[in-house]
């Protein structure tokens, strides 16, 4: 048993497994908005009812993410106290402003929204769903910026030498928006809100087939496949820039996301897979001079030194299931949301029945995104500064992490359970018609 393995295994499986809920909170917090604000138009009893099935969605997916948040942060003190040494200057900052500016101002509004309805004016209560999602979306950057300082530093100085290294900020701005931080946190989030809209339109699918609820389902089928389509072609734009940023700030990392090994015009592959010993790539490439979106031609791994190569065959899998699945999601959402223009989606139960299932898609390559691009960092956990293998808490043996993996995988089980249990129990339950109190 490893100790470093089992480190860096303990965190993928908790970030991963926290970061499940992050596109759905965030994504169906737009919904949710969407929804209050057909209500606060309309003040139909109809629309009371779906608005307030979205608020209880959201609060219920919120308040696990929360939690399965929390337990990330504490690994940085317990498995990676070296890590936390080193970077602790800088990250205290993003980290203190996720509480007070972003998760503070998410849960007291969510407050309003959960126990509000009746005791406060209408308007209030729809400008509190706005100021939910906007502490959503703020939580999101302050986590964007600590992720996109450890792939690309900016704003700080080095001091010490050995175990005392530390990274001193220098200039907050600089670090705040390092050359990475943009780019990602607009991929990011169209990606989450794509998803929500997959969401919106797959329980809208659902009740189309049962037949029941009709006018929720085709509002959530409208409403999910609208925002899906609109941020599926926002999703193309963003990742192309963040490609762009990738070859022009970790390029060992793009030229692996490509499998690309000798200097000259890199390739496009659909799919593939690597020799690393013989240092080719085999697959469904297309010719990089005619379609690849990066600009010249780029170093291929063999100008890098292998102590330099991150797990190649791995950051190539991920990074090419997410472009799959994107391209997917793309066509897919496009068809369908002009088959339902058309009216012609809702009597097809074949489709209804892949929309039903199809968020799973997003949620699976937003996953593959965030692999590839943490598998395509290393060895390094902060880019050219810090190595993973140097980041970890020497104290702690394998076996009390192995332990710890275990406890977490149990919980974190019995947990998705209970989060399932609630929202498929709501969702059943259906939209709740009755007269709101109006406050003006």
């Amino acid at each position: 048993m490893d100790a470093v393995a089992l480190a860096r295994f303990q965190f993928a499986f908790t970030v991963a497994y926290h970061f499940f809920f992050v596109p759905l909170s965030i994504g169906l917090g737009l919904i949710m908005v969407l929804f209050q604000r057909r209500f606060y138009k309309s003040r139909s009893a109809e629309d009371f009812g779906m608005a307030d099935l979205w608020v209880k969605i959201f609060t219920a997916t919120f308040a696990i993410g929360v939690a399965t948040g929390i337990t990330m942060e504490f690994s940085f003190g317990t498995n990676w106290a070296s890590y936390s040494r080193f970077v602790g200057d800088i990250f205290g900052a993003p980290l203190a402003a996720e509480g007070l500016f972003a998760f503070f101002l998410e849960s007291t509004f969510l407050g309003v929204l959960i126990f509000g309805r009746g005791k406060v004016s209408d308007k209030f209560y729809y400008v509190s769903s706005w100021l939910v999602w906007l502490g959503s979306l703020l939580s999101a950057l302050w986590i964007i910026i600590a992720n996109s300082w450890m792939q690309t530093p900016a704003g700080y100085t080095v001091t010490g030498t050995g175990a005392e290294r530390k990274a001193i900020l220098t200039n907050f701005f600089a670090a705040g928006f390092n050359p990475s931080t943009i780019d990602r946190y607009l991929h990011v989030i169209n990606a989450v809100i794509l998803t929500g809209g997959c969401v919106a339109a797959a329980i809208g699918a659902y009740y189309l087939l049962k037949g029941v609820h009709k006018e929720f389902a085709r509002a959530c089928v409208s409403v999910g496949l609208a925002v899906a389509a609109l941020f599926s072609i926002f999703i193309v734009i963003t990742g192309h820039t963040q490609a762009t940023e990738v070859h022009a700030w970790q390029p060992v990392k793009m030229v692996a996301m490509e499998g690309h090994w000798e200097d000259g015009p890199m390739p496009v592959y659909l799919f593939g897979s690597i020799d690393v010993a013989g240092k080719t790539t085999s697959g469904l490439a297309f010719p990089g001079c005619i379609c690849h979106p990066l600009p010249g031609e780029a170093k291929g791994l063999s100008s890098f030194s292998p102590s330099e190569y991150p797990p190649i065959e791995a950051t190539f899998q991920t990074y090419h299931l997410m472009l799959v699945g994107f391209v997917i999601i793309f066509v897919f959402t496009i068809v369908l949301w002009l088959m339902n223009r058309s009216g012609k989606l809702e009597n097809n139960r074949i489709l209804l029945w892949i929309l039903v299932w199809f968020w799973l898609i997003p949620e699976a390559a937003i996953q593959m995104g965030w692999m590839a691009a943490e598998i395509g960092r290393q060895p390094w956990i902060v880019q050219g500064l810090l190595r993973t293998e140097d980041a970890v808490s020497v104290v702690v043996p394998a076996y009390q992490i192995l332990l710890t993996t275990a406890l977490f995988i149990v919980i974190y089980t019995v947990l998705f359970i209970a989060w399932l249990r609630v929202v498929l129990g709501l969702i059943k339950k259906g939209p709740q018609i009755a007269s709101s109190t109006a406050k003006g």
